[in-house]
C-alpha cells in the first residue's frame, strides 16, 4: 500500500511539473551503481551481509541509494572473493573497493563545512599530527610563560594537573572544540539521515528496528564476514582480527569517555575536583580505556599497513592512519601521564595528551569517526526498510 501511494504522488507531482531532477552520480557512484545491477542479476552474494538483501529491494540505484547502501558496507572482503565477476574478470566487479570511495565521498559530501572534509581526506595523517604537535606546543609554551622559564617543563608538581592548568581554563580550552565537534558531525548526520530515509521506504522508527540496529553496532555483526569466520585482509584467508580490534578500539573510546564523564560528575556534583586515586571509578574506566584503545589502533594499524590493495580504497589510508595515530597518541599518553603523576616529566606528558586530544576532537566530523555514526544510521534505516514490504517483490514478504 505505501509503494501504491508513493507512485501515486510521484505520478501526480510528474503531472504538475514537481519533480525535481535526480542529482548527476559522480563516477564512484555510478561505478558502484553499474556492478550493482551485476550482483542484482547474479544474487550469488546475497546472505553474506546487509548489503545484498538491501540491493534485491532496489532496481535502480539513484544517489541516496548508494550513499545509504556505501555507508552499509562493512568492507569485510568476503563477496569479493566469492564473486566469479570480480577482477581479472571483464565484468570488474569488487564491491568492497568501489563502496569504499562512494563511502570516503560521502565523509566529504555531508562534512560541515565542506572544505574541511575535503582537507582532511586528502592530508588525515599529516594534518593529524601536525595538528597535535602545534596544539601541545602552544600548551609548552603557555606552562612555560606561565612559570617564567624552560625549567618548569622538568619540575615534578604537586598540584597535580590543576597546578599547571587551572580546572576552568581548561574547560574554557575544551568545551569550544567539543562543541564544536558535535556541531559539525550533527549538522553532518542530519542532512545524511534526511537523504536516505526516503530511499529506504520513508517509515518511522520502530523498537524493535532500533534493537536490531544497536545490537549489529555494538557487536559489530556484519564484521563476521557473512560466515562467522571474519574478514580478508592480506589475501583471501579469513581472520577475526578487524573484528576484535574494531572492539578494542570502540569501547576502550567509550570507555574513556565514561571516565571524563563521571570525573565531570564527581568535580561538578560531588565537589571532588582531579587527580583521583585508585580505585576510584574514573581511574578504572581511563585505565581500562586507555588500554584497550591503545591495543586496538595498535592492532588496526597493522592490519591496515597490510590491507590487500584490492579490499579498499587507497587514497583513503591517509585519513583512516590520521585518526588512528590521534587515538593511539592519545591513549598511550594519558596511559603514560597517568603512571608520571607526581614525576619532572608530568608536564610535558600533559601538553602532550591534551594537544592529542584537542586535535582528535576537532577533527571528529572530518575522518574516520563519522563513518561510524554514518554507518550506524544506515543500519538502522536498514532494519525499518527490511520490515516493510518488498516493493519490487511483494509475493515474498
Amino acid at each position: 500500500m505505501q509503494s501504491l501511494e508513493a507512485l501515486t504522488r510521484d505520478a501526480r507531482a510528474l503531472a504538475n511539473g514537481d519533480i525535481v531532477p535526480a542529482p548527476p552520480l559522480s563516477a564512484a557512484e555510478a561505478e558502484v551503481a553499474r556492478q550493482l545491477q551485476i550482483c542484482n542479476a547474479c544474487r550469488y552474494c546475497e546472505g553474506f551481509c546487509a548489503v545484498f538483501p538491501a540491493m534485491t529491494r532496489r532496481l535502480e540505484f539513484p544517489q541516496a541509494d548508494l550513499h545509504f547502501m556505501a555507508n552499509l558496507c562493512h568492507n569485510c572482503g568476503a563477496c569479493l572473493h566469492a564473486c566469479q565477476y570480480a577482477p581479472p574478470h571483464e565484468f570488474a566487479v569488487n564491491i568492497p573497493q568501489a563502496m569504499a570511495q562512494v563511502r570516503g565521498q560521502t565523509y566529504v559530501d555531508y562534512a560541515w563545512p565542506p572544505a574541511l572534509g575535503r582537507l582532511y581526506q586528502r592530508n588525515g595523517l599529516t594534518l593529524s599530527l601536525a595538528l597535535a604537535a602545534g596544539l601541545a606546543l602552544f600548551l609548552v609554551l603557555a606552562v612555560v610563560l606561565q612559570g617564567q622559564g624552560w625549567a618548569v617543563l622538568w619540575q615534578a608538581h604537586s598540584g597535580g594537573f590543576y597546578g599547571l592548568f587551572p580546572h576552568n581554563l581548561l574547560v574554557s580550552l575544551f568545551a569550544p572544540v567539543f562543541l564544536w565537534a558535535t556541531l559539525a558531525l550533527g549538522l553532518g548526520v542530519r542532512r545524511f539521515w534526511r537523504d536516505i530515509t526516503p530511499a529506504t521506504s520513508g517509515a518511522p522508527l520502530s523498537a524493535p528496528a532500533t534493537t536490531e540496529a544497536a545490537d549489529a553496532v555494538l557487536r559489530l555483526r556484519y564484521l563476521d564476514g557473512g560466515h562467522g569466520e571474519g574478514c580478508a585482509n592480506e589475501d583471501d584467508a579469513y581472520t577475526l582480527a578487524r573484528r576484535r580490534c574494531h572492539h578494542l578500539t570502540f569501547y576502550g573510546f567509550l570507555l574513556c569517555f565514561a571516565a571524563t564523564s563521571v570525573a565531570t560528575a564527581y568535580h561538578y556534583l560531588l565537589g571532588l575536583p582531579a587527580p583521583y586515586d585508585l580505585p576510584s571509578l574514573p581511574k578504572l574506566l581511563g585505565g581500562l580505556g586507555g588500554l584497550s584503545l591503545a591495543l586496538g589502533t595498535a592492532g588496526l594499524w597493522r592490519l591496515n599497513r597490510r590491507r590487500h590493495p584490492d579490499h579498499g580504497d587507497a587514497a583513503q589510508k591517509p585519513m583512516d592512519l590520521g585518526f588512528i595515530a590521534l587515538l593511539f597518541l592519545t591513549a598511550t599518553s594519558g596511559l603514560a601521564l597517568w603512571a608520571a603523576r607526581g614525576s619532572a616529566a608530568l608536564p610535558l606528558l600533559l601538553c602532550l595528551h591534551l594537544g592529542a586530544v584537542m586535535a582528535l576532537f576537532a577533527t571528529l566530523p572530518y575522518g574516520k569517526f563519522a563513518h561510524g555514526i554514518f554507518r550506524s544510521a544506515s543500519l538502522l534505516r536498514h532494519a525499518v526498510e527490511k520490515r516493510q514490504p518488498n516493493p519490487i517483490g511483494l509475493g515474498s514478504d
